[in-house]
């Protein structure tokens, strides 16, 4: 439970966040002043002692916790035989182990093989150059809101220009931006079904007006946005854009970085709509906090580019793999999927609870037990508001419970607690929120 012994930041986390100040480049994110000691299961201890509870989970790093046992006590075992030898120089066991795993599974039925690599960005680099491999194409088309990574290409992807790209272009040629299909803020003369045909038939339009199908290598898409606002794609239009790839033999891929590894109640969060994408790029939780990442697909696609195309030198560290491997178990197990989705339905009650009392909260979404609120200075025009947000995530913090913002508009407030939190602390932890809303409204 929470426990607060010093203002945050204490005089301790202060003396370190002016040693970051002076080391690290001005550019580098922060979105707390927490300084970390020590971390376990859903608790962080700074280093002033202050106890907090972890909202943000490391952007969705953490579903299963900090430290879990059963990973680290493979990566100690691991550690005890060999650190890495590099996949392209010999092969490493745990690696082979963990792609078979995410083969199996996968949705479709098909032949999968998978590529191991370090991060989000990786996974989504190489699943585009594979499409692209695959395809003899170069156009990509993304949507709007998407977050897909810093290189030069995933940045090219990735929306949100004033946060993520401004001053970084140019950027990579042939990518193609689509409007995502924002349920809440559909023209208000308009169905939430007439909304979701519309977005459907500016897909068409835009294989006219802007890009053939012929020139397309791949269609990118999160099945429910993170970095954008925790917004989930409607079925119908994950559908269409199937019928669309297998119209034109254009790769699928579903970015599943942030909303898999069981978040949302299912393993990867398009299972729930059915729809089964070419290539599915993974990172984050599936690794507890170690540096992995993985595309896995159509063993056809996968297989494509040439012999010493893909791989990289860490890419499949034994050390990350045997995380990895330790982690999905419990992932996908049928308690940890199921605590997921009633951690969802606790969220969700409470948040619509507050929506009808806080004028300031326009909408509450999300699947499972990834939820958001978003801020706005009035209902009716659902104008964002960034600076309440922020306003809150302070008080938050200051209260004891770790948050971070998210949203095309910075005007959400994005919650990804780990699965492995106990009702206790997610009530108590929900009840700071609250309050720091009801406090600032």
């Amino acid at each position: 439970m929470i426990s607060l012994k010093t203002q945050i930041p204490g005089p301790k986390s202060i003396e370190i966040l002016n040693r970051r100040a002076n080391a690290l480049p001005s550019g580098s994110a922060k979105a707390t002043d927490i300084v970390v000691h020590s971390a376990q299961d859903a608790v962080v201890t700074d280093v002033d002692g202050n106890v907090l509870l972890d909202f943000a989970g490391g952007i969705g790093m953490l579903n299963l916790g900090h430290r879990p046992k059963a990973v680290i006590d493979a990566v100690k075992n691991q550690l005890d035989h060999y650190v890495h030898s590099c996949n392209i120089v010999t092969t490493i066991e745990p690696y082979v182990a963990l792609a078979e795993m995410l083969n199996s599974l996968c949705p479709g039925d098909f032949l999968k093989k998978t590529l191991v690599a370090n991060s989000g960005t990786e996974a989504v680099e190489n699943a585009v150059n594979i499409a692209k491999y695959h395809t003899g194409r170069n156009a990509v088309i993304c949507f709007e809101g998407a977050y897909h990574g810093r290189s030069t290409l995933t940045l090219s992807l990735t929306s949100k220009y004033g946060l993520f790209k401004r001053g970084f272009g140019s950027f990579v040629s042939d990518i193609y931006r689509l409007p995502f299909p924002n349920i809440y803020r559909r023209p208000e003369q308009m169905t939430e079904d007439e909304f979701i045909d519309y977005s459907i038939s500016q897909l068409h339009n835009a294989l006219i007006t802007q890009v053939d199908p012929s020139a397309v290598a791949a269609i990118i898409i999160e099945p429910v946005l993170g970095e954008g606002g925790f917004i989930p794609v409607p079925k119908k239009f994950l559908e269409a854009l199937r019928t669309i790839c297998d119209t034109h033999g254009i790769v699928f891929i579903a970015d599943e970085i942030q909303a898999g590894a069981g978040r949302t109640g299912k393993f990867l969060s398009i299972e729930h709509s059915g729809v089964v994408p070419d290539l599915v790029c993974m990172a984050k939780s599936i690794g507890s906090g170690f540096q992995i990442s993985a595309v896995t697909g159509k063993a056809e696609i996968m297989d494509k580019p040439h012999l010493g195309g893909l791989g990289g030198t860490y890419g499949g560290s034994p050390v990350a793999c045997v995380a990895a491997i330790e982690t999905i178990k419990q992932l996908t197990s049928k308690d940890f999927l199921n605590k997921a989705t009633q951690m969802g339905e606790v969220i969700s009650s409470t948040l619509n609870n507050w929506a009808t009392k806080y004028e300031k909260i326009g909408d509450v979404r999300g699947i499972g037990a990834m939820q958001i609120i978003e801020f706005v200075k009035d209902k009716n025009t659902k104008e964002p508001d960034p600076d309440f947000t922020l306003a809150v995530i302070k008080e938050a913090v200051a209260n004891g419970v770790i948050l971070i913002r998210a949203g095309v508009y910075s005007n959400c407030i994005r919650l990804l607690p780990p699965i492995v939190m106990t009702n206790e602390q997610l009530v108590e932890g929900l009840q700071v929120i609250q309050n720091a809303i009801k406090k600032l409204s």
